[in-house]
């Protein structure tokens, strides 16, 4: 059993290096202007595959062992969190391909962009940081953080209904791009929520 769980936690881990660096890339693709949404869609269709490999490995644990208790626990939200780092590598391809739907943005300000993408990348280490380390203040101060990230998002959109000067390519292209980040940010609760369980049985409110 306690190999199975080791097996378990390491495919995790191995699914939220490789979400982070997606959602790193896609976000330095879109500011930069580089073209990489093959390349990470390559990385999302592997976390698909790794999610797949969490979840063989957690019902063969479930009926080998039928654990109870702490362990249970674990291996239920081991499936959570492998879903939101999933979900991670399918939004970073989002990201990636608004640059292929949109063209050159590089007339566009990407403040907006850069300072939320800033505080969901801090959201992402945060969560994996609490998982790996079964942090459950770390975990909680997760959706902190993914309250500023909503607010960027409607601030955005209030901003952009009032202000006819922004262009409608570089309005809808940040629209887009803050709202994938929103989401991410999200799941990041979602991951910090799934750890606080781990540990206490225990969730946050949803909001």
């Amino acid at each position: 059993m306690d190999m199975g769980l080791e097996k378990l936690t390491n495919l995790v881990l191995e699914m939220a290096s490789l979400s982070e660096k997606s959602v790193s890339t896609s976000i330095e693709a879109y500011s930069t202007g580089k073209n990489l949404s093959a390349e990470i869609k390559t990385w999302s269709d592997e976390l698909g595959k790794m999610q797949d490999e969490v979840a063989d490995l957690s019902i063969e644990l479930l009926a080998r062992y039928q654990p109870v208790a702490s362990d249970l626990r674990f291996i239920q939200s081991s499936l959570e969190i492998s879903y939101g780092f999933f979900r991670f590598g399918r939004y970073a391809y989002d990201i990636a391909e608004v640059l292929e739907m949109f063209g050159n943005l590089s007339d566009c300000d990407h403040s907006e962009v850069d300072i939320t993408a800033k505080t969901t990348k801090e959201m992402i280490r945060m969560s994996i940081d609490a998982f790996a380390k079964r942090d459950v203040e770390l975990a909680k101060n997760i959706g902190k953080l993914d309250d500023f990230v909503d607010e960027k998002y409607r601030e955005h959109i209030s901003k952009t209904l009032k202000d006819p000067s922004i262009g409608l390519k570089c309005a809808l292209s940040a629209t887009l791009v803050l709202r994938y980040l929103e989401r991410i940010s999200d799941h990041s609760a979602y991951i910090g929520d799934s750890v606080l369980y781990i540990v206490s049985g225990e969730r946050n409110p949803m909001k």
